[in-house]
């Protein structure tokens, strides 16, 4: 131990490297996150005072409010300055993860391409895991999707539907596909890609070509409703191939121009 730095090393040579120890703030957040994340403390839940925080960890204020701090930034607590104020448990959030998520890749360049080509591997086998394990509720929530789906683009003839309404009401289509699969992971994989891929559509239904038809639109429509049918009908190869000669047409729109190499970061400008 040199100045409160962790070294390691071993007989044959130095192959250690100095060590930061963890700050007490930082002790601190992780204590509180991992019972959030157990259960523990529920969303809704206030926090003790600051006073009696600072008795139970051993700390002084600045200590304890720099733990607030890393975990408010976490988004896993509100604080609420004042008198009446104090640290409130939030539920965790998968747009916490989405913005992350969405930096990163523009920082490493990636394109719409890349972003749909991971869509196009993942989400067939979730519709084949959904027709598996669907339960009621799962076709209610598609069914009524699309039937918000139908209204709009009833409400808009002769005119496109109104992107934002559009994008939102087909993404959470797809949303339903990786939640009701069953398979939490790939769920969260959706939920973090959200943004982009809803940014992404917006930018190409607002741009309007040839192809923006209420025919297009229709088939759109047609191709959710088949898909739940299948998965009614407990078809889960069937609805794996459905849902992937789905997302290939889908892929041939979306991505036909310039948009295909655009990099995601571009959409955000």
């Amino acid at each position: 131990m040199i100045n409160g730095m962790t070294t390691v090393s071993s007989p044959a040579g130095q192959i250690g490297t100095l060590m930061r120890a963890p700050k007490t703030g930082e002790l601190i957040a992780t204590h509180l996150r991992r019972q959030i994340v157990r259960g523990e403390l529920l969303p809704g839940e206030t926090l003790p005072a600051e006073s009696q925080l600072m008795e139970q960890y051993g700390v002084s204020r600045p200590t304890l409010r720099e733990a607030f701090r890393i975990l408010e930034s976490e988004t896993l607590i509100s604080v609420r300055r004042g008198s009446r104020g104090g640290a409130r448990v939030v539920a965790p959030d998968a747009s916490v993860a989405a913005r992350y998520v969405g930096l990163l890749l523009q920082i490493q360049g990636a394109t719409i391409n890349d972003v749909y080509e991971a869509r196009m591997i993942s989400e067939p086998p979730c519709a084949r895991l959904l027709a598996l394990r669907r339960t009621d509720e799962d076709i209610d929530k598609l069914t009524a999707v699309v039937d918000e789906l139908k209204a709009e683009v009833a409400a808009r003839k002769p005119f496109i539907p109104d992107p934002y309404v559009w994008s939102r009401l087909t993404y959470r289509f797809h949303e339903l596909i990786l939640e009701g699969c069953g398979n939490k992971t790939m769920a969260v994989q959706g939920a973090v890609l959200q943004d982009i891929v809803a940014t992404h559509l917006r930018t190409k239904i607002a741009r309007r070509d040839d192809s923006d038809t209420d025919e297009r639109f229709q088939l759109v429509i047609r191709s959710y409703t088949k898909l739940i049918g299948l998965v009614k009908a407990g078809n889960a190869a069937g609805a794996e191939k459905h849902w992937r000669s789905h997302m290939e047409g889908a892929a041939t729109y979306l991505l036909k121009d310039d948009l295909k190499t655009k990099p995601v970061v571009d959409l955000f400008d």
